[in-house]
């Protein structure tokens, strides 16, 4: 069996410090849960990019 020594990963630019929990109905995980599949991303990246594009609507007012 081969031993593989993982080195640590590098730090980010854009630490994640906070943490936020959230409940949601059944659909509306289903739904985060089905986008996150289809691009291939992280639930938490959907999230993301769902708040991004609600400030971009928000700052065309």
């Amino acid at each position: 069996m081969e031993v593989k020594i993982l080195s640590p990963r590098p730090k980010s630019d854009s630490s994640k410090q906070l943490r936020f929990e959230m409940r949601m109905g059944a659909e509306t995980a289903e739904k985060l849960y089905d986008c996150a599949e289809k691009l291939g991303i992280s639930r938490a990246a959907v999230i993301e990019k769902g708040i991004d594009l609600v400030k971009e609507e928000l700052d065309k007012k």
